[in-house]
């Protein structure tokens, strides 16, 4: 347990991996080799830090309310030729490589924010992508939905699969990026799912759909509501989101490079809005249908680099939360919020997603309440005592920017 960092001291580091039976698949790039999911045990029973534990304990609480979760996570990512970098104290750089990017020259490429939906050849990695899918449905029992090319021009891509409850999407998702990487590297190239590892183009997010069901009654649908066909509970749940949202970034924002994504102009969120159908929003209700069993709520903030087990279980604790205590989330926000003047969003209210990594834990560590019990009080402190050593670490280091702008002060 000591040599993962934040598990437990070298004083007590023995801890017990317990294979999950129903996680079980064969591993098609690595004869004779299966692959399992675990949970973590110490000598007397569940260890209270393993992230799967959390959202385990979610759904078993759910249940024991007569209510069923349904959950899911869009990925995207990107693949690069060649990505790499070099740090020490007297020299610091990276390079990303990509052969459908405009800076490398090989025609035809993408522009910049251009890419979505783009075809072969335009699209060097169809075949890769179609690879993926196959083996995530057949070694892995995953039913891929959609995996196309994203905005970002330099070979951004999106994997979509159809989602459940809490664990259920987490396992799948930790798949998705174990076999998305393993695929990659067998063909020669680098799958990152970093969420901003180009300036000047979109970042990689890691957008989540939710929707809870008592039995066959979607809780989150109300055909009457003329605005979004939403309920009351649901307008709640949001209302949980927007008054945690800060605090929430902490763990679903979870890097130093995630705030370089949650920027305005590039699709990502940047105030603590709703609205219907609206990407500049934090919340949205998507509009591709207002029927009964696809009405659902999508929160953007998210990125890849996030823990899913506890990026999903804090997600629903925090509009769990806001039903419990009826928050209202205010009225939705159509119009393009980054385009709202600076007044106009004071006189509004608007609440603002953290700026950085730093803000976003000072922000859970007196917001946290509504995590708990589902997470420990112990993972909740190590969690942020790690990411903030993280945080310090990263900005410690002065980068070729700083160099470029203040070497001649």
């Amino acid at each position: 347990g000591s040599s993962v960092k934040g598990f437990t001291g070298i004083e007590e580091s023995d801890l017990n991996l317990k294979p999950d039976p129903s996680t079980f698949a064969l591993v098609p790039w690595e004869e004779g080799v299966g692959r399992f999911l675990c949970d973590v045990y110490t000598a007397d029973g569940r260890f209270a830090k393993d992230p799967r534990f959390v959202s385990q304990s979610l759904d078993e609480a759910l249940g024991e309310d007569g209510l069923k979760l349904f959950v899911s996570a869009e990925l995207e990512f990107f693949i690069f030729n060649k990505m790499g970098a070099y740090v020490d104290g007297w020299k610091q750089s990276f390079e990303v490589i990509s052969d459908e990017s405009s800076w490398v020259g090989v025609a035809p490429f993408n522009r910049a924010r251009d890419g979505y939906y783009a075809p072969y050849p335009k699209d060097r990695f169809t075949h890769l992508k179609m690879e993926i899918g196959d083996v995530l449905k057949k070694y892995f029992g995953l039913q891929v939905e959609v995996i196309h090319h994203e905005v970002a021009a330099a070979s951004q891509h999106e994997i979509n699969f159809r989602g459940g409850a809490t664990t259920f999407t987490a396992d799948a998702t930790q798949t998705v990026k174990y076999v998305t990487k393993a695929l990659a590297y067998k063909q020669g190239v680098i799958a990152t799912f970093m969420p901003k590892p180009i300036y000047g183009d979109n970042g990689s997010g890691m957008h989540v759909h939710v929707s809870i069901w008592r039995g066959d009654e979607n809780l989150f649908y109300d055909p009457n509501d003329s605005y979004a066909g939403l309920s009351q509970f649901a307008r709640y749940f949001i209302g949980g989101l927007i008054e945690h949202g800060r605090a929430l970034s902490a763990i679903v924002s979870p890097t130093v490079n995630s705030y370089k994504r949650l920027v305005a102009g590039y699709e990502a969120p940047v105030y603590l809005v709703w609205s219907k159908a609206n990407r500049s929003a934090a919340i949205r209700v998507p509009a591709y249908s207002n029927s009964h069993r696809s009405k659902r709520i999508e929160y953007r903030p998210p990125d890849p680099s996030a823990n899913p087990y506890l990026a999903l279980s804090a997600i629903v604790l925090a509009g769990l939360d806001g039903v419990r205590k009826r928050r209202d989330p205010g009225d939705p926000v159509d119009e393009n919020v980054y385009r709202i003047p600076p007044q106009k969003r004071r006189e509004l209210g608007l609440k603002e997603l953290p700026r950085s990594l730093e803000e976003a834990l000072d922000e859970l560590e007196v917001d946290n309440e509504w995590l708990r019990p589902i997470f420990p009080k112990e993972l909740i402190e190590t969690y942020i005592e790690l990411k903030r050593e993280e945080a310090r670490k990263v900005n410690s280091y002065p980068t070729p920017v700083e160099i470029m702008m203040y070497h001649d002060i």
